[in-house]
């Protein structure tokens, strides 16, 4: 009869353990994010990432990283561009400085809701755009998702009620051209700032307003600094998870697959989350001492469409903005 010892027993569980230990480090996948950790956007990540750990036995583990941590947009699109981040979400006009004509999906007064907008994603103009991207900066486009209708908000000194309120008026932009180009149009005068610097400049009257959706308004409390709502709505803005090609290729075909299903099941949730905040938000921030300012829409359109889409047509492809409208 053998006679197994206490030692005998240590030593074979530690053997046993030990590459079990080793199989089970996931695989790290970082991903970047501009937003508070509060926003949909960002607990669409989350949600991904809880997905992807369990429909992968934890072999895959997304790390989150919101609110700027990995430094600016253009950063982080530059570290999915090299590979050094797998990941990041951004805006159609903040990639086009990596393909110029990707600017047209956020072009001003395009779309006119975001079922409008979702149907970009299924046309050869989307295609392409997305070969383009990859062939040139090694980025692919995992589909689009709902951002929000964007609208102005400005000081207690500088309410906005008609376009003409708009002459000299500093608002702050994202740094894309197409922004800039329409701010041009209304008379005001664009300041790019970067997203987590726009609190204070608006605490410290460096500028005189912003633009943004509302969940991104009340999730980055700029009612705080900002005394009127203005209800533009003159860009329904498409977002898009943005992942390094590379990587993509490198994961197994199963893996890749869920991956894809997760982006897009969260994407789902965080666009009905957006729209349901979208539509209770005009209150809440009315709540919050925000003056609402119901202005003519028509009136700060007709400059933009009488502009912009002329200055943009060579980048964008002549008809391509019509094309897109008629959707």
């Amino acid at each position: 009869m053998t006679r197994i010892t206490r030692r005998a027993v240590l030593g074979a569980s530690a053997t046993l353990a030990m590459p079990i230990t080793l199989r089970a480090q996931p695989r790290a996948i970082r991903w970047g994010e501009l937003l508070p950790a509060t926003h949909p956007q960002v607990l669409m990540v989350d949600r991904i990432a809880r997905e992807l750990r369990e429909k992968s036995g934890g072999r895959l583990e997304i790390q989150s990283f919101p609110g700027g941590q990995l430094g600016s947009g253009r950063d982080m699109m530059e570290a999915v561009s090299t590979g050094a981040l797998q990941f990041t979400t951004d805006g159609a006009g903040a990639l086009a400085a990596f393909l110029p004509p990707l600017s047209v999906i956020e072009a001003p007064y395009l779309w006119r809701d975001a079922a409008h907008m979702a149907k970009v994603a299924a046309t050869p103009i989307f295609a392409r755009l997305n070969d383009q991207l990859v062939a040139r900066r090694g980025m692919r486009m995992i589909g689009i998702t709902y951002y929000g209708k964007r609208h102005l908000t400005s000081s207690a000194a500088k309410p906005v009620r008609s376009v003409g309120d708009m002459a000299g008026f500093r608002l702050r932009v994202p740094p894309v051209d197409v922004f800039r180009a329409m701010v041009e149009a209304w008379g005001g005068r664009p300041t790019p700032i970067a997203f987590p610097e726009l609190y204070l400049a608006l605490a410290q009257g460096a500028v005189d307003g912003q633009e943004n959706p509302l969940p991104t308004i009340h999730s980055a409390k700029l009612f705080e600094v900002q005394k009127h709502l203005v209800l533009t709505g003159h860009i329904i803005t498409p977002r898009m998870p943005i992942v390094n090609e590379a990587f993509w290729r490198s994961l197994a075909t199963p893996d890749r697959d869920v991956l894809e299903a997760a982006i897009a099941s969260a994407a789902q949730w965080q666009d009905a989350e957006l729209a349901r905040q979208e539509g209770e938000l005009v209150a809440t921030l009315k709540a919050a001492n925000m003056e609402v300012i119901e202005v003519d829409v028509a009136a700060f359109r007709a400059p933009v469409l009488a502009k912009v889409p002329a200055q943009f047509a060579d980048r964008w492809g002549q008809g391509t903005f019509d094309t897109l409208a008629a959707l």
